[in-house]
């Protein structure tokens, strides 16, 4: 599953990231509030883990917010605050769950496991965008019956935009997800992926199908091309 952690406490936040990815789940990790709601703002996630206390916004302002914005990936708040009258603001603010500290790490696959139960849905398997076609089964890209090959890299920039067209993606967000925290990549690594990409699906009477966004990023544009 593509799982969103927002835990500010590192020690922890390392060690969940760790389980979840021995557990083959694929994992974001923030540590602030407002990052945490920008990334499920505009990545699908099926579950997001998230601490009540976090500096920048807490965890019961994103979880109505994110509701607000139609959100539907599960939430688990993971917090020490054990009143009933915090589970209940917890549950009434969309959270699906609700886990109280220290608690041990298969608690929190099997909540995980049943969140994913309850709300479990196909991922689209076709996405289409005026005359292109990606297919995310088979990581096919199409016009007119025409396959376009993609390297991995352009394959992976492509659905992000794509599954979110309505969205402007952050320069910093589409680092993370294509290379990753952790991985040294020049600043122009992304403008060269852009490029790249352009060159294969552009059509030369028309205008790019990734528009820049100056200063902020990238996204897909919707006139058509």
């Amino acid at each position: 599953m593509n799982i969103l952690l927002a835990e500010d406490d590192v020690r922890l936040g390392k060690l969940i990231t760790h389980l979840l990815q021995k557990e083959f789940h694929r994992v974001d990790w923030v540590k602030d509030g407002r990052e945490a709601y920008q990334y499920a703002r505009i990545i699908h996630y099926d579950v997001i883990i998230l601490d009540w206390m976090l500096p920048g916004e807490d965890g019961l302002s994103i979880c109505k917010k994110l509701r607000e914005k139609g959100i539907q990936s599960g939430i688990i708040f993971v917090t020490a605050k054990d009143a009933n009258d915090n589970i209940i603001s917890g549950l009434d603010s969309g959270a699906d769950d609700y886990i109280v500290k220290p608690f041990e790490f298969n608690e929190l696959l099997a909540r995980i496991r049943a969140i994913s139960r309850r709300k479990e849905k196909k991922l689209e398997d076709v996405i289409r965008i005026h005359n292109l076609i990606l297919n995310v089964t088979t990581h096919e890209l199409k016009r007119n019956d025409e396959i376009i090959e993609l390297s991995k890299k352009e394959y992976q920039l492509l659905e992000l935009l794509m599954r979110n067209h309505n969205q402007v993606i952050t320069r910093e967000v589409l680092f993370e997800k294509l290379w990753g925290y952790d991985t040294e990549v020049s600043d122009n690594a992304l403008d060269a992926l852009v490029k790249l990409v352009r060159k294969k699906i552009d059509l030369p009477e028309g205008r790019s199908f990734i528009q820049n966004v100056r200063g902020i990023g990238y996204k897909v544009r919707m006139s058509d091309v």
